[in-house]
């Protein structure tokens, strides 16, 4: 007797998709993925499965492709306004993709995942009261989900309320003892407060409950090397190499320590990770630390008058790690505009262009940016910049290849106490920052070109009521 041979079920098939996709197996899930859509008409859930494989493959415009027509077809679904909100902001389009997060809300108000994304985009949208309404109600939702506690600690950080978050994030610990993510955040939210005897408190909390992390002891390392515990930090940080042998966060912190030789710069990995999350309290931690580096340039300016010996601006200008922009701030009434900034810190770029100030922001490292092609600048401010290399010949000839005849350089640097006998050109300090020598200093600037116009012993600011030694140099191109 002839038998027929059962029909594919497309239902079991999409469950397998995923199950693909879940486990890496991407060739696959794409072979059946087509099968699905042979058996079935066009749908959401066809769409949803090839948006995530094409998240999947990296492949952002193919998602964004498929999810435009999805929606198109059928606004009113709330799973393919999450998810679309989800591939815009990877792909940094934060604005839309927070208008999909709220019709998602709107759709599904009972769905948690849809208020979780849309408070992780207030928070970079710089609206910290509006996150923390919608990760809150996600937390309540869903109190044991780590993600959501760790985005509603970090809105309420971003609005200033560092205790709470502080809170948030314990009761997150005390439901799910086993969270790193969790730990770890806790660790930095108390660094960044500047309270490094709680923060090792918290990592050896953490290492108590049998975690190990190189994350976490790198943390652990950098408080306390605060805390001027160096041969302790030392320990830790040698402890996170282990554990993270190629992890170039850990790898610069184990080099600050003095246990591993340093490269000749920071790597950018670390310094966007440094600056990331300090951004929001970067310029009041600068102004009580008394930072004395803008105003030192726009003295050094005012002095100089640039823009007398021919009767035009000194600009076009160029901020190098411009971060949020104090240095533009103190000097943008000046005749030295058009102003640009570079920096790596995505944060740090939102609050500089909230200053209104800058021609044009971008997020990318400096070397590669003086290398492209393009105007030759008048001027070029490098405020506490020059303290994430150690080797200054890259970025002192890539300055110079950059500027037009007559322009200037304005620097600033950290250095030796001055007590201290016979330092090195450069060495990487214990706080993971390069400090140079005065020498040091002058000898690459000439040597790249510049005419040392100013090469000035300053303080940079002061740290536990001491002050940081530096330098303040004017190099001019002849």
């Amino acid at each position: 007797m002839d038998t027929l041979a059962a029909a594919p079920d497309p239902d079991h098939l999409a469950r397998r998709v995923r199950e693909m996709i879940d486990n890496g197996q991407l060739n696959a899930a794409r072979a059946v993925l087509a099968a699905v859509r042979r058996l079935s008409p066009p749908g959401p859930a066809t769409a949803e499965l090839a948006a995530r494989l094409a998240i999947a493959a990296g492949q952002s415009d193919v998602a964004a492709a498929e999810l435009d027509a999805a929606v198109a077809a059928d606004p009113g679904h709330a799973g393919l306004r999450r998810l679309r909100a989800d591939v815009r902001h990877r792909r940094g389009e934060h604005v839309p993709a927070a208008i999909d997060a709220a019709e998602a809300v709107v759709l599904d108000p009972h769905d948690a995942s849809g208020k979780a994304i849309l408070g992780v985009l207030m928070t970079e949208l710089g609206r910290p009261a509006d996150a923390v309404a919608c990760l809150a109600e996600a937390v309540a939702a869903e109190p044991a989900n780590p993600a959501y506690v760790e985005a509603l600690a970090a809105a309420q950080a971003a609005g200033g309320a560092t205790d709470l978050a502080a809170e948030t994030l314990a009761a997150g610990i005390a439901r799910c003892l086993g969270r790193v993510d969790l730990r770890n955040a806790a660790v930095l939210l108390a660094i960044r407060r500047r309270d490094f005897a709680a923060a090792e408190a918290l990592a050896e909390a953490a290492r108590r409950a049998g975690i190990a992390d190189a994350c976490l002891f790198g943390l652990l390392g950098h408080a306390l090397s605060c805390l001027g515990r160096h041969a302790d930090a030392a320990d830790a940080y040698d402890a996170a190499l282990k554990l993270g042998p190629h992890d170039p966060y850990v790898r610069h912190l184990v080099a600050a320590a003095g246990t591993l030789p340093g490269g000749d710069r920071a790597p950018s990995p670390y310094v966007r990770a440094v600056f990331e999350g300090y951004a929001n309290r970067f310029e009041p931690h600068l102004v009580a630390l008394g930072y004395r580096v803008p105003g030192l340039f726009r003295a050094a300016l005012l002095r100089l008058a640039p823009w007398n010996a021919t009767g035009e601006g000194a600009g076009p200008t160029l901020d190098l790690g411009c971060g949020t922009g104090l240095a533009g701030l103190a000097l943008h009434d000046l005749p030295i505009r058009p102003l640009h900034g570079v920096d790596l810190a995505p944060r740090m770029l939102a609050q500089a262009a909230a200053k209104g100030i800058y021609a044009s922001l971008r997020e990318a490292d400096i070397l590669a940016v003086l290398a492209e092609p393009g105007p030759d600048y008048g001027l070029i401010l490098a405020a506490d910049v020059l303290c994430y290399f150690g080797a200054l010949d890259p970025v002192l000839q890539a300055a110079f290849a950059r500027m037009r005849p007559g322009g200037l350089m304005l620097v600033s640097t950290e250095s030796p106490a001055p007590d201290e006998p016979d330092p090195p050109p450069w060495r990487l300090g214990p706080q993971g920052r390069f400090v140079h020598t005065a020498a040091y200093l002058r000898t690459e600037a000439e040597a790249a070109g510049f005419a040392v116009r100013c090469l000035a012993a300053e303080t940079q600011r002061f740290e536990n009521d001491a002050p940081v030694p530096g330098l303040l140099g004017i190099l001019a191109r002849p």
